[in-house]
């Protein structure tokens, strides 16, 4: 069988092990597990990459711990506005959805507009009613309330300021969520699903669903998923500059990474990680923060699972 490879990430930011107790790290290490394993089934399985990045973020999005879907943070207004995309590296297909509510798993809407329309990225209600025309799971608003979450709003919202998932080290939730695969066919696929940031306005919208800043796929070079200070990764147009430097000047995954992660987006003030894998199955997981919540499994290796630098 040929090489298939998958990584996920829950967000990278101030992670240290002195602020996160021995039951919240059990918690996110099975998340993270369960997830990775769900992905990794379905490359075996001979599922495409598309289908195994979306059954992994899928399982993030299900989960309360992580800031997209179900732990999706509040807006300013007290609600919930969620960004995704996904891309497929054969042909450089894609699909984005941001600034929709009640979707149970965004990424599988990203998904829909990548495969059922002639669009790559639709946003607030006309996303919303794209989803309904789908048949998309929808769920009520209480379905997304996290105690957590908003007493992080209030805290947020009392000092008008938006708050990003790790700026805090009290700050346990995790953040971003994607994935990124090879299968066996040897086509590359990427994901990204987050619920942005706590307190946001004016319907910002941050890299995760732009495709080129927070997600990217290419069978020629590598699949991409970022976490972060969207405004920089957007700037930087980071995944893209990763396959670039890859194409151009012929780094490998891990130089092309390492170099946008730790140069060119630190000389622009940004902070954050991504992950990658290339068409040989190499796996990249870098981030220029104390930590980055990450996964992956390779062919011929064992399952990692990872919170702290190291």
């Amino acid at each position: 069988m040929n090489k298939i490879a998958i990584a996920i990430h829950g967000g990278a930011g101030t992670i240290l092990k002195s602020s996160i107790t021995d039951e919240q790290e059990t918690a996110c290490k099975k998340t993270l597990q369960k997830a990775l394993r769900v992905g990794y089934a379905a490359l075996e399985k001979k599922k495409t990459a598309v289908e195994a990045v979306e059954l992994a973020i899928i399982e993030l999005e299900n989960s309360p711990l992580f800031n997209a879907g179900k732990g999706s943070v509040f807006t300013n207004m007290g609600t919930h506005e969620m960004d995704a995309s996904i891309m497929e590296g054969k042909e450089l297909n894609a699909g984005t959805i941001t600034l929709v509510h009640n979707i149970k798993n965004p990424i599988s809407l990203a998904k829909l507009v990548m495969e059922e329309s002639e669009h790559v990225m639709l946003g607030g209600e006309g996303a919303m009613e794209f989803a309904k025309r789908m048949g998309c799971n929808f769920e009520e608003s209480s379905y997304f309330y996290d105690e957590y979450r908003y007493q992080q709003w209030l805290e947020a919202k009392e000092s008008n300021v938006v708050q990003l998932d790790h700026t805090t080290i009290k700050n346990n939730k995790i953040g971003t969520t994607g994935a990124v695969a090879l299968d066996v066919f040897g086509d590359l696929a990427a994901g990204t699903s987050t619920g942005g940031i706590t307190n946001k306005k004016f319907g910002r919208i941050g890299d995760s669903p732009i495709i080129g800043s927070g997600t990217y796929a290419n069978n020629l070079t590598c699949a991409i998923s970022c976490t972060g200070t969207g405004e920089f990764f957007i700037r930087g147009v980071v995944a893209y500059d990763v396959s670039c430097l890859m194409e151009y000047k012929n780094l490998s995954l891990i130089e092309a990474c390492h170099e946008v992660m730790h140069h060119r987006l630190v000389k622009i003030g940004g902070d954050g990680g991504l992950i990658g894998v290339d068409p040989n199955g190499n796996v990249a997981m870098s981030f220029n923060t104390e930590g980055m919540y990450r996964a992956y499994k390779q062919s011929d290796k064992s399952e990692v699972i990872a919170i702290y630098k190291e």
